[in-house]
C-alpha cells in the first residue's frame, strides 16, 4: 500500500515506525527541518521536508496515487485542509486527526462531510474508548465498538434463573436498542433468529449502546445489580478526561476530578455540573488520602505526564482503590507496564498514539471489510464494511434486500451517525453497516454492497 502522512509528532511518527515495518510503502511530510531529518535517519521512509498543507507539496509528495492519506499534526486546521486537499487530488481514503472539540461539534457544520475526508480521528478519544468499555463493563466476556464507542458489541452468559431461557426471541420483550446477534452453545456457534432459543449457558452476542446493554443484564443475569453507584476517580482535567466523562454520561457513575489548574477547574465545572472537580495536585499523598481515593472503584490517571500517572495509579492502588487505570503518552512504556502490572496492581494502561495506529490498521489490509470478532473457518463472524456507490442495495429498505442466508444486519451508519437499524431504514452509498454472517457467504455479502 502507498501511505502518505503529513505530520511526523508522537502519533505521526509511531504511525510511520508501524505502517513501514509492515512493509507499507510510506511517504512522510514535515516541515520542520530538524525532526525531517532524523526520521529520515532513523526510519525506512521517505521524508518531504515542507508544508503539508500545500497543494504543491502534496501533488510533489505522489498524494494523488495513494491508497491512504493520513494527516496527523497537532493542528486541526492543518489536517482538515491537508487531509480535504489530498482527496481532491486523488487520494483514495483520508484521515484527519482533529481534536475532540472539532471531533464532536457538528451543530454549525460537519467537519468530515464539509472537507470530503473519509475519518475523523481523534486519538485522545479513542483512548477513552478503551478506557471507559472497561469501567463500564469490568466483567465483560469480550467487547467491541463501532461507531465510535456508541455501538457496543458485547459476549454475554445466560445464568440460571432467567426469565428469558425457553422463550423465541420473536416472543420476546428486549429493548428496543439492543439486538441478540450470535449464540454459542456448546462450542458451537450459530446467528440468532427470530425462531431462536436461549438456554442457560448459552453465550449471546448483544449489539447496542453500552447504557442500554447494561440496564438489560437482569434480562440475562438476575443476579444483576443495578442500583449501585460507580465511584469513577480522574487525575487531571485533559482532553481524554472530558471524552471518558462524555462517554460515561450516565446517573449510576459518579464522577470526580483532581485537577491542579484553577481557571481548568472553574471552565470544566460550568461545562460539566454533573461532575464534581476537585482543586488540588493530584501527585500528592497527603490529597489522594483526604479525598478517600481508597473509596473509588476507579481510578484513572490520564493527565499528560507519564510519571505523574504511573506514580499516582501506584498510590491509588495502595491506598485500597478496587480499579487502576491510566493512559500513557509514550508508547515504548506499555510493554514495560504490562510486565510489571500486577506488581503496581495496574488494570489497563492506554496509549493514545497506540489506539490510533489500531484504528488506523483496521482499515489498512487486504480484505474489504473488517472483521470485528474472529472464530473458525466455518464459522459466525462479525463483520464491519462500505456501501458502494454501485450497490444493489444501495436506496433500498433493509427488510427489502436479498441478503445472504443467515445474514443479519446489526449495526448502520450514516451520515456519521450509528444506530441500531430496523427493517424500515435505508442504506444509502457511503453507509458503513456491522452484519453477522457466516464466513462461507462473506463474498456473497461482498458482491452485494460492493
Amino acid at each position: 500500500m502507498k501511505i502518505a502522512i503529513v505530520g511526523a509528532g508522537e502519533v505521526g511518527s509511531h504511525l510511520s515506525e508501524t505502517l513501514s515495518l509492515a512493509d507499507h510503502d510510506v511517504t512522510i511530510i514535515e516541515r520542520d527541518e530538524q525532526l525531517a531529518q532524523m526520521l529520515h535517519e532513523q526510519l525506512d521512509v521517505r521524508v518531504v521536508n515542507d508544508n503539508g498543507s500545500s497543494a504543491r507539496t502534496l501533488l510533489n509528495a505522489g498524494v494523488n496515487n495513494c491508497d491512504f492519506f493520513l494527516a496527523m499534526t497537532s493542528s486541526d486546521g492543518t489536517n482538515l485542509v491537508s487531509s480535504s486537499l489530498a482527496k481532491a487530488l486523488g487520494a483514495k481514503t483520508t484521515f484527519a486527526r482533529v481534536h475532540e472539540a472539532t471531533f464532536r461539534d457538528n451543530s454549525v457544520i460537519n467537519h468530515q462531510s464539509h472537507f470530503g475526508i473519509d475519518h475523523l480521528v481523534n486519538p485522545e478519544a479513542l483512548a477513552a474508548v478503551e478506557l471507559a468499555k472497561r469501567i463500564r463493563n469490568p466483567g465483560r466476556v469480550a467487547v467491541e465498538d463501532f461507531g465510535r464507542g456508541q455501538i457496543e458489541v458485547q459476549s454475554v452468559e445466560i445464568q440460571p434463573g432467567t426469565k428469558i431461557v425457553g422463550i423465541p426471541l420473536k416472543e420476546l420483550r428486549l429493548p428496543g436498542n439492543i439486538r441478540i446477534g450470535l449464540i454459542n452453545r456448546d462450542s458451537n456457534t450459530s446467528v440468532a433468529n427470530a425462531n431462536s432459543v436461549l438456554y442457560e449457558g448459552d453465550n449471546v452476542t448483544l449489539f447496542g449502546h453500552p447504557d442500554s446493554i447494561f440496564e438489560a443484564k437482569p434480562l440475562f443475569d438476575p443476579h444483576s445489580n443495578l442500583s449501585k453507584k460507580i465511584s469513577v476517580t480522574l487525575l487531571s482535567g485533559s482532553e481524554i478526561a472530558i471524552s471518558l466523562i462524555r462517554l460515561l454520561n450516565n446517573p449510576r457513575f459518579k464522577i470526580r476530578v483532581i485537577e491542579k489548574d484553577l481557571e481548568i477547574c472553574r471552565s470544566l465545572s460550568e461545562r460539566l455540573p454533573n461532575v464534581t472537580f476537585i482543586h488540588g495536585e493530584g501527585t500528592s499523598l497527603r490529597v489522594l488520602e483526604e479525598e478517600e481515593i481508597g473509596s473509588s472503584d476507579f481510578f484513572v490517571a490520564c493527565s499528560k505526564d507519564d510519571e505523574a500517572n504511573i506514580m499516582t495509579c501506584l498510590q491509588a492502588h495502595k491506598l485500597g482503590a478496587r480499579h487502576t487505570m491510566l493512559a500513557i503518552n509514550r508508547a515504548d512504556y506499555i510493554e514495560v507496564l504490562d510486565k510489571l502490572s500486577q506488581t503496581l496492581g495496574l488494570e489497563l494502561a492506554v496509549s493514545p498514539r497506540i489506539a490510533t495506529a489500531n484504528e488506523i490498521l483496521r482499515y489498512i489490509g487486504k480484505k474489504s471489510y473488517i472483521e470485528l470478532e474472529e472464530g473458525s473457518k466455518e464459522s459466525s463472524c462479525i463483520i464491519e464494511l462500505g456501501i458502494g456507490s454501485k450497490s444493489s442495495a444501495s436506496g433500498k429498505r433493509i427488510r427489502d434486500i436479498t441478503w445472504p442466508d443467515g445474514c443479519v444486519i446489526v449495526g448502520q451508519e450514516h451520515n456519521y451517525n450509528p444506530k441500531l437499524p430496523t427493517g424500515d431504514d435505508i442504506l444509502q452509498a457511503g453507509d458503513s453497516i456491522i452484519a453477522i454472517i457466516s464466513k462461507p457467504k462473506i463474498k456473497e455479502l461482498l458482491k452485494l454492497t460492493k
